[in-house]
């Protein structure tokens, strides 16, 4: 899956000041990431607020991105939770032709067995007519994917193409790298941890920050890929301070709170969630000024 190598971003989901999807702005994003050299988008992520889009909200990102996009770059849709059924439904019943991919998370809440785990993946390869990635992030889940699972399910799945991996533990990202079938894509989903995970053999990475200074950022990972640390890190250690604002006050408020001194969209988000705090504002404020100069 060469198309999903580089630097994907999890795109959010805008909204206008009365709290609609802001399809305007969505356009706008998409074609940022495009105009900025970003590899290739994902839909309906977690960055996304999908937990908090109704049904029809969610059909109409999906129209907005894919008519924005036009084909110029690889879509991967979000399609996973903790209801297996529910899963299995929607994978049998979207019209997944857009896509090259399916990203799928591991299921949250229940805390499953390693096993549990293991078959709800069995379940929804078994229902994807596209090929799935993985998603672990125990912060959001409450439960880790082993490597010892992931690669269970990169052996016996031909349809299981690669793991966005963001548990934080590089040792794992590292068994990974090791022990993985060579054409198993391992995605960083850590964007502080995505340059050294791609130096050590990494495909890449399914990154936050890449949506809001996404030149640099992908430019990042290109360089990684090519095998030029140096070069690299010069860059990571310019965008470095970035990735801690956008996480300060959690996810997506943080990098909204980007995107909107940016002027591509607003700093709107749903509850639970709140909007970036002014103290983190007046951060960001100054950290664009020197970014900039």
């Amino acid at each position: 899956m060469e198309e999903l190598t580089g630097t994907g971003v999890a795109l959010v989901t805008p909204f206008t000041d009365d709290g609609r999807v802001d399809h305007p702005a969505l356009e706008r994003l998409v074609n940022y990431q495009i105009d900025n050299g970003i590899d290739y988008l994902v839909v309906l992520g977690t960055t996304a607020e999908t937990a908090t889009l109704s049904q029809e909200e969610r059909t109409f990102v999906k129209e907005t991105v894919i008519r924005a996009n036009a084909g110029r770059l690889p879509l991967v849709v979000g399609i996973g939770g903790n209801n297996t059924a529910e899963v299995v439904r929607e994978l049998n019943t979207s019209d997944l032709k857009p896509f090259a991919a399916v990203l799928s998370v591991s299921p949250y809440y229940n805390k499953p067995s390693q096993e549990g785990i293991y078959r709800h993946f069995e379940a929804v390869s078994n229902a994807s007519s596209l090929p799935v990635i993985l998603y672990n992030v125990p912060p959001r889940t409450g439960s880790n994917m082993t490597a010892h699972t992931t690669l269970r399910l990169a052996r016996d799945f031909e349809n299981i193409i690669g793991v966005k991996e963001a548990s934080g533990d590089f040792d794992q990202a590292l068994l990974l790298l090791r022990d993985k079938p060579d054409d198993f894509l391992i995605i960083s989903g850590e964007d502080k941890l995505a340059l050294p995970l791609v130096l050590a053999g990494g495909s890449g990475v399914i990154s936050v920050i890449g949506q809001g200074l996404p030149k640099e950022f992908s430019e990042m990972i290109q360089l990684g890929l090519k095998g030029k640390p140096a070069e690299a890190f010069a860059l990571f250690y310019k965008l470095m301070e970035s990735i801690d604002l956008i996480f300060e006050e959690g996810n997506p408020a943080g990098i909204k709170c980007l995107l909107q001194l940016l002027e591509v969209s607003s700093g709107h988000v749903r509850l639970p969630l709140v909007a970036a705090s002014s103290q983190l504002r007046e951060k960001m404020i100054k950290f664009v000024a020197t970014f900039k100069n």
